[in-house]
């Protein structure tokens, strides 16, 4: 399967999955462990033999660039007749091998901290891609004589999510970044509209602002007015007429005039996808979410002067009660909650992962397990199956979700539900790496090289099956 995987993707931009894990660039053991992981739906674990007959299928059939999900394509299948079934499955792109979708692919990172130093190892991790976004140049100020040499450093070393998986080279004549054989352009400049993209190629990109310096539309405009620069995306909750996208819900908002958007908060992106799930079930009266955050670079390690209540005091040593927009920043992705939430946040000495704890009163009662198995279920075959993850083992903390790419996760252990319509739900994310991986969604929405699923994901599924055991590992 190994090969076969790898030509299809190479090739013709297919991407074969699991429930919606990816197999391009897995290991034999990965491969094999995904197909362990569809127990969570079948009650069995999907046969190699049957992914094998349909991944040979697949790579027959001259496909556009799309992805697959071999389980749910051989779950429906016929064994009598699986080509005619395959072929009819995937009828609208048979044929059209080598045709990419119609979109710019090139990628710049404007500023290099926490979260871009993640969206540059996503990006560079899919370099590969033929159909995919392109990482083309990191825009910094400089900041020593040897600041391309410390800028490779912090994307080959990370306290927090380890090391780079890969080869760096640093090319200091041409200022650029070697990573696993793709070069990166550094530019450096502090003035956002005055930076000559196009003189190193690069054409109608989309500009991603992960400094959060500007979060209007004239202030990311500017970035507008510097040559090759196509479209913006801010990784921060924009304001004004600024569109915020949650992946997954409102995407489908941007329209082609849209140049400037935004991704919304890591928190926002979070909570939002099982806010719907349970909205659209289950119908949210009102609640509160309380995060429990883990620190970042905006508060101060010891303490000292600082212009926000209480985030002067030392990060490491405190908890630090904070607001949070994230509540009402709902809204702008679910309009149908607009004025039904409330919010606050602890900030925590730890790094990263935080917890969002949603008290919700619902339009009906629920118990305990109809409200788990629906969330699972949504988690393993529904459209918002890329934001939420769901976890039932009495045993995971929040190390264990260092890394975790789906938004949020629901840990069902921890759910308080008794029947009445009072509800309160804990969801795990990684505030840097699951966010990171929604940038990248909407980033590929706005530069239209999203790829079709097949079978097609449907809006809400309710997927009965078992309950994750305790020596299961948790999602990554």
């Amino acid at each position: 399967m190994v090969p076969l995987i790898g030509r299809l993707h190479r090739d013709y931009g297919v991407i074969p999955t699991v429930h919606g894990r990816s197999l391009v660039g897995k290991s034999a053991v990965a491969i094999i462990k995904a197909h362990r992981f569809a127990r969570r739906v079948d009650d069995v674990e999907l046969s190699l033999e049957d992914s094998l007959e349909l991944v040979r299928l697949l790579s027959q059939l001259n496909l556009a660039p799309c992805a697959v999900d071999l389980a749910r394509l051989g779950g429906s299948a016929s064994r009598v007749d699986l080509e005619g079934h395959v072929r009819a499955a995937l009828a609208e792109v048979i044929g059209g091998g080598g045709v990419a979708p119609a979109g710019s692919r090139d990628v710049v990172l404007y500023g290099f901290g926490r979260i871009g130093r993640l969206l540059a190892r996503i990006l560079i991790e899919q370099a590969d891609d033929p159909y995919g976004l392109q990482l083309r140049a990191v825009v910094v100020r400089r900041g020593s004589s040897n600041d391309l040499v410390k800028r490779a450093s912090l994307l080959r070393r990370d306290s927090v999510h380890g090391a780079f998986q890969g080869t760096l080279t640093v090319d200091e004549e041409n200022e650029r970044l070697i990573a696993n054989g793709t070069p990166v352009q550094f530019i450096y400049s502090d003035d956002p509209g005055t930076v000559d993209y196009a003189a190193h190629g690069i054409e109608d990109a989309l500009v991603i602002d992960n400094t959060g310096r500007w979060r209007d539309a004239a202030g990311l405009g500017r970035h507008l007015q510097s040559r090759g620069a196509g479209r913006v995306l801010l990784t921060a909750p924009g304001k004004g007429e600024v569109k915020n996208i949650v992946h997954g819900l409102n995407e489908g908002t941007l329209e082609e005039r849209d140049r400037i958007a935004s991704a919304a908060s890591c928190t926002t992106n979070a909570i939002s996808p099982v806010l719907k799930a349970v909205n659209d079930r289950f119908g949210v009266v009102h609640g509160h979410v309380e995060t429990v955050h883990s620190f970042t670079n905006d508060q101060n390690l010891i303490d000292n002067f600082h212009k926000g209540d209480r985030r002067g005091r030392s990060a490491v040593l405190n908890m630090v009660i904070t607001e949070t927009g994230a509540a009402k920043a709902v809204a702008k992705a679910l309009p149908e909650l607009a004025g039904k939430l409330t919010g606050n946040s602890i900030r925590v000495p730890t790094p990263d992962v935080s917890l969002a704890i949603l008290n919700l009163t619902l339009a009906e009662g629920v118990d305990k397990s109809t409200i788990n198995d629906y969330l699972r279920g949504m988690s393993l075959g529904s459209s918002l199956q890329d934001q939420i993850d769901y976890v039932d083992s009495p045993e995971v903390v929040s190390t264990d979700f260092v890394g975790t790419r789906k938004t949020g996760v629901v840990d069902g252990l921890a759910t308080i539900a008794d029947g009445s319509p009072n509800v309160v739900l804990y969801v795990w994310y990684d505030n840097e790496r699951g966010y990171s991986e929604q940038v990248i969604r909407v980033a590929a929405t706005m530069q239209g090289v999203t790829l079709p699923v097949f079978p097609p994901l449907q809006p809400g599924v309710d997927v009965a099956g078992p309950s994750v055991q305790e020596n299961e590992e948790v999602p990554a």
